[in-house]
């Protein structure tokens, strides 16, 4: 017993010895392969938030000089004549910030809205939204612990999203058009995934059934019709060159002439063919 127990032991030691030498070794290094012998290097991408411009679709950028003035002061003629130290005053530089806020609004409403008074509008609402989703953007990236930004930030972006879906269904022309001038990607919401149900299954499969019938009795009434074409046309015809003959024999102009009798025989050969 001892001696068949020896006898197996020998190879297993062999195979061991021969996988800790040197050519074992190299045969499994050639025959197994990591990610580091591809010479692959892998990059996280950047997290993109969902509350930034890419997301949201924004692609308007609009400029305001810190030297312009309010959009209250810019039309008064007293600042004209006025020294360079009054001036400063009213300029943007110097002014709350919701002066810089109302002019950037301004400027975006010029781009859409129908006429000078114009903010009611579908379009004059969505550029006053586009605005200032761009403001809360901006304060959002200063500040992102403030949950009041980012709930104001979503209700606004869910609230145009609402408006440009209500153009995009009634007036698409329109919805292209505020698109392309106020440089926005709309981006709908997607649609829940669909429960099939069978009642839902036993309704469809009932309007497909009452469809098809409904087809094929109105196939079947103009086949009939174009049957009954033939035998109108033959009368018409007739009816036409008795009612020449007859205006014709009382010495009236007749109002058929023979054009439409021929017309009609022309036809009543067509359908019989």
């Amino acid at each position: 017993m001892n001696v068949i127990v020896n006898n197996y032991k020998q190879p297993a030691k062999i195979a061991i010895n021969l996988f800790k030498s040197d050519v074992c070794g190299n045969l499994s290094k050639r025959c197994a392969t990591t990610v580091a012998d591809y010479k692959i290097t892998w990059v996280r991408p950047e997290k993109i938030l969902n509350l930034s411009s890419e997301m949201s679709g924004e692609g308007l950028k609009v400029e305001v000089n810190p030297s312009d003035f309010g959009k209250i002061y810019d039309e008064l003629s007293e600042l004209k004549n006025a020294s360079d130290i009054v001036k400063r005053m009213f300029m943007l530089r110097f002014l709350p910030r919701k002066a810089t806020i109302a002019l950037k609004r301004e400027k975006i409403l010029e781009l859409v809205r129908r006429h000078k008074l114009d903010s009611i509008s579908p379009e004059a609402q969505i550029a006053i939204m586009t605005c200032d989703i761009c403001e809360l953007q901006e304060q959002f990236a200063k500040y992102p612990t403030n949950k009041k930004i980012k709930v104001k930030l979503l209700e606004t972006i869910g609230k145009r999203r609402k408006y440009l879906r209500y153009l995009r269904q009634w007036d698409y022309r329109r919805f292209e058009w505020i698109l392309e001038k106020l440089n926005l990607v709309y981006k709908p919401v997607p649609e829940l995934p669909h429960q099939i149900t069978r009642k839902d299954s036993l309704r469809q499969l009932t309007e497909k059934h009452c469809n098809k019938i409904m087809q094929e009795k109105l196939d079947a009434y103009k086949k009939e019709l174009k049957e009954l074409q033939k035998d109108f046309y033959i009368e018409k015809a007739k009816k036409f060159a008795f009612i020449r003959k007859e205006e014709l024999a009382c010495g009236l102009q007749p109002s058929v002439s023979e054009e439409d009798i021929a017309r009609a025989e022309q036809k009543a050969k067509e359908y019989q063919m």
